[in-house]
């Protein structure tokens, strides 16, 4: 009984693994087309728009803090958002000047 059910389970995980492969990767329909790998996304990014029409934001000014530098950011509709970037911390455990005396 529990033979069947995990060759049964096999299978119908690795159709599910190939399904995913096949519908979120472009190189594999290049493949089983003929066509030079890469040409699909060749034409996918033909059709984005330019760089020049994409609504970015902008970084306004930056100013230190104490709490990290202070970031004001003009979105592309005129409004603004702030943000504050801190520098990573550093854990005695992750420290590879930091070491354990083992006895």
């Amino acid at each position: 009984m529990g033979v069947p059910v995990f060759l049964g389970a096999v299978a119908v995980g690795s159709f599910a693994v190939h399904v995913a492969v096949l519908s979120n990767t472009s190189w594999v329909a290049d493949f089983l087309s003929g066509q030079p790998l890469g040409s699909g996304d060749a034409q996918a990014a033909a059709m984005l728009p330019a760089q020049g029409d994409a609504a970015t934001a902008k970084a306004s000014y930056v100013a230190p803090t104490p709490e990290g530098d202070r970031v004001t950011v003009i979105l592309p509709d005129g409004t603004t958002a702030t943000a504050i970037l801190q520098a990573p911390e550093v854990l005695a455990s992750a420290d590879d000047r930091a070491r354990l005396a083992l006895e």
